[in-house]
């Protein structure tokens, strides 16, 4: 029997991230290509899908805070976009993205700092024999 714990996401979680995936990809080639009308409709999918996958593994810790760094991520990576998009001569607004990019640095910090180190605690303390 192997020492690790096998890890399975539901087909109908698998089907929304790979869309997400592809939501996110035409965001990004949007804001490459700048081509704004879709750069901006593609954010909202992009944000909304990040939701629906943080909200529907809520209950899972380790994909919570994960996901819950992503989100901020979208956020940051989708308010540069739209800065650069319309209002190209004001660089200085692109540095606010630290914002929502240290908040989710923050989660998958208190993930792996705290949450973590905690979990591994609890899982020895049921593992030793009495």
């Amino acid at each position: 029997m192997s020492q690790y714990k096998m890890y399975a996401i539901p087909e109908r979680f698998r089907k929304i991230e790979n869309l997400h995936i592809v939501f996110w990809l035409l965001k990004d080639v949007s804001w490459a290509l700048f081509w704004k009308p879709i750069g901006i409709i593609m954010l909202i999918p992009t944000l909304s899908v990040a939701f629906l996958i943080t909200w529907q593994t809520r209950k899972l810790k380790s994909e919570l805070f994960h996901n819950l760094a992503i989100v901020f991520w979208i956020c940051a990576n989708g308010f540069w976009m739209v800065t650069e998009f319309f209002w190209p001569d004001k660089e200085f607004l692109r540095y606010y993205t630290t914002i929502p990019f240290g908040i989710g640095i923050c989660f998958i910090a208190a993930y792996y700092f705290i949450i973590l180190p905690n979990e591994k605690k609890t899982e020895k303390l049921v593992e030793i024999p009495v």
